[in-house]
């Protein structure tokens, strides 16, 4: 059944098919449906894992954008996940880029969008954050607004960081959105000490004892991802998310791929995000958390990143293709 709901929604535009799946997920959590449609998250305690504070139910995770504003994390954190990634949120609500900005490869199971930060703001997140009540680990993926400058830019990044401290199991800085003009240039050196400087005082102000991650792309080459390992260490954050999308297309030869503008996720990122997954892991001696994501669509690729280095997996255009079905197939 559920099967037959998802190749139904797959015939409406990507982004219409996306926010009407995850409204029908919604009400058939509210409506007590999910055994009727086969979904049975008795998988959901396998291979805890525990880091710093935290005990994750399992090593499966949403990456974030699947739930940007966490209007479904009921809804998504009863289908078996062992932790749950809301977000990006800026502080103020923002339309994203013009429409069409997401597009569907079936054939390459893959997807790019061009998105560009569209959520409901700082404000709303908080509000489903006050009143959910998720038990598993839930982390909460924070940027900055399309129209701020650089140095409003870093602003954000704390503005967003106080608003939900006392809601998140952990917090991830995402500066990796190749649909924000500018945003990447925050991996450079210099970019990247001011902010994590200032996010580690706002740490310390808050007292937040929870992790710090920060999210990356896979397009920066080697050097600049060693720097941004020393920098996090310098800087007492806790982890890597690798990686977000890629502009890159050497992976396809689909002409319509190259020429669409935006971030390449799925099947077509995987071999590129563990590439540098591999880079990192492998550079890493301090007691840094990877988390793995790009590509995950089976059993054998959730294992791989876990083989490269990673501790924990998140899944994304994955869960769009194959629903609920692959998170039971990667767990049982």
């Amino acid at each position: 059944m559920i099967d037959l709901v998802l190749k139904l929604t797959r015939l409406l535009p990507p982004e219409t098919s996306h926010s009407i799946s995850l409204i029908l997920l919604k009400i058939a959590h509210k409506l007590n449906l999910y055994s009727f449609f086969g979904i049975s998250p008795r998988f959901a305690l396998r291979e805890p894992f525990k880091f710093k504070n935290l005990i994750f139910k399992n090593r499966l995770g949403t990456a974030a954008g699947l739930d940007k504003n966490g209007d479904y994390i009921g809804a998504l954190g009863d289908l078996g996940f062992g932790f749950l990634e809301v977000g990006t949120v800026t502080p103020k609500p923002q339309s994203g880029n013009a429409k069409p900005r997401v597009f569907r490869f079936t054939k390459e199971k893959s997807v790019i969008n061009r998105l560009g930060f569209n959520n409901k703001g700082l404000d709303h997140l908080i509000k489903n954050l006050k009143k959910s009540k998720y038990d598993g680990v839930l982390g909460v993926n924070i940027g900055a607004n399309k129209d701020s400058d650089e140095k409003e830019r870093i602003k954000d990044y704390l503005c967003c960081f106080r608003g939900v401290a006392d809601y998140a199991d952990y917090i991830t800085i995402n500066i990796s959105s190749p649909n924000t003009p500018g945003l990447r240039d925050l991996h450079s050196k210099e970019n990247i000490r001011e902010l994590l400087s200032k996010i580690q005082i706002e740490r310390e102000k808050l007292n937040f004892l929870n992790p710090v991650f920060l999210k990356i792309s896979p397009d920066e080459d080697p050097n600049t991802h060693r720097e941004i390992i020393r920098s996090l260490i310098d800087f007492n954050l806790d982890g890597l998310i690798a990686t977000n999308t890629t502009i890159h297309r050497n992976s396809s030869h689909n002409s319509l791929i190259r020429e669409t503008d935006g971030g390449l996720s799925g099947e077509l990122l995987f071999e590129k995000s563990n590439e540098v997954l591999k880079n990192i892991a492998n550079n890493i001696s301090h007691n840094l958390l990877i988390i793995g994501v790009g590509g995950v669509n089976s059993k054998d690729s959730f294992n791989h990143k876990l083989n490269l280095g990673a501790s924990l997996v998140q899944i994304y255009t994955g869960f769009i293709f194959h629903g609920p079905k692959l998170i039971k197939e990667i767990l049982r």
